[in-house]
């Protein structure tokens, strides 16, 4: 090639990569483009969701993959619920035209799923049986991925009316719970959490804790407490071991347990050693055999990730500085790294610079930080809840700084 020729080739070739490049931004408080380098961090932050109407990402515990495909909520901006300025402080997922979509990671193509004409509730995805399986009133339904076929699988009786959060292992039984007719009342009259919090947890009100055969329709009741009984998850290894947790103020209560559906064995998975100590928003690591979970001890002062091995309870902790803390965590595949979703300052952790996505390394008994969004311009009203993509090397979060709930991914390493 002549040098007339490489010149030339050279500039085209460096023209090519700086109009392709992602543009340098601040994030948020504006329309973005689909992808751009966050500024204040370095890292590449691209938009998932890219068609019209409000999209969600599924809470922090709820798997929502199946292989390289993601399954979120898409819903129409004409109808109420979805949310278009900016300003506002209150995010109502039970729009009623809510929809299942999955989400090809690699192409972003989308497809809908579910095309329901009343209000649904569940995030619950099994990787087994490659459906997702949903609650509309007092129907349980599921959907297959690949046939797109819906299916009804149960319909609770008039005298147990309960609603299902998860499914187990091997795809032969969903779990949850079942509250009374007068917590039921309590949230009616009370809609705001605000509210309701702490008169259902000082109410004692009996709630049971239930599985459904998937093939044979058999409700069978796991165990009954005069207890606010929430966040039930099953293990993502062990089909039999359901965990629970003792919902309430945190700072009153040993929150984080677990049932062996086969036997009935109870076990408390953390217990509380100091006066104001919390634990909470907990989850099972991939492995299956730890429950990582936020602690503080006392709330509002010191800050960890801890995690309970599930068959002795012998716990690691890991220190984190105040303004890393978030309001969820999560684990990666192999449960070495972690990530969270910051908070606001009004916040249990009254972080003054805590409006961040993060990345954590374990460093002795610490967890070392990465920022890797500035979450200055998101309105925590809405709870990011952050995923591990099914490749480790970005992080998959909701937000609200463009104006409108979408889906965005975080790459972890700095391209």
């Amino acid at each position: 090639m002549s040098v007339t020729k490489w010149i030339f080739f050279s500039f085209v070739l460096i023209l090519f990569v700086k109009t392709n490049a992602q543009p340098l931004m601040e994030t948020g408080g504006q329309k973005m483009p689909v992808e751009w380098i966050d500024k204040s961090t370095g890292h590449k932050v691209v938009r998932l969701s890219r068609q019209e109407g409000s999209s969600m990402s599924f809470y922090f515990h709820n798997n929502p993959f199946i292989g390289n495909k993601m399954i979120f909520y898409n819903s129409s901006l004409e109808q109420p619920g979805a949310v278009t300025d900016m300003k506002r402080e209150t995010y109502n997922l039970n729009v009623k035209n809510k929809q299942l979509y999955i989400m090809d990671l690699a192409t972003l193509a989308t497809q809908q799923l579910t095309h329901e004409s009343l209000p649904m509730n569940a995030e619950i995805v099994s990787v087994k049986r490659k459906e997702i399986f949903y609650q509309v009133k007092d129907s349980v339904y599921s959907v297959n991925v690949e046939t797109k076929k819906r299916k009804l699988v149960f319909v609770f009786p008039e005298d147990f009316k309960g609603g299902i959060t998860t499914v187990n292992s091997d795809g032969t039984l969903l779990g949850g719970a079942r509250s009374t007719d007068a917590e039921k009342e309590i949230s009616i009259k009370n809609p705001e959490k605000k509210d309701f919090f702490n008169l259902i947890f000082e109410a004692r009100l009996p709630r049971t804790l239930f599985t459904i055969n998937i093939e044979t329709g058999k409700l069978v009741k796991v165990f009954t407490d005069s207890a606010w009984l929430n966040h039930v998850q099953f293990s993502p290894t062990d089909p039999s071991l359901l965990m629970f947790c003792h919902e309430g103020p945190w700072h009153k209560l040993d929150r984080i347990w677990t049932i062996d559906i086969r036997t009935n064995k109870i076990m408390l998975m953390h217990k509380r050693i100091m006066d104001m100590e919390i634990a909470g928003h907990e989850w099972i690591g991939a492995s299956g055999k730890r429950i990582w979970f936020d602690l503080q001890q006392p709330r509002g002062e010191t800050f960890f990730v801890a995690g309970s091995d599930v068959e002795t309870g012998g716990e690691v902790k890991y220190k984190v500085e105040r303004n890393d803390w978030s309001v969820h965590y999560t684990s990666s595949e192999d449960e070495k790294t972690f990530a969270g979703d910051g908070g606001d300052p009004g916040a249990v952790a009254k972080a003054k610079d805590g409006q961040w996505i993060n990345f954590f390394t374990v460093k002795g008994d610490q967890l070392q930080a990465e920022k890797l969004v500035n979450m200055k311009h998101h309105q925590y009203k809405l709870e990011p809840n952050v995923h591990f993509s099914p490749d480790g090397k970005w992080i998959i979060f909701r937000a609200n700084f463009e104006g409108t709930e979408n889906i965005y991914a975080v790459e972890i390493k700095k391209s």
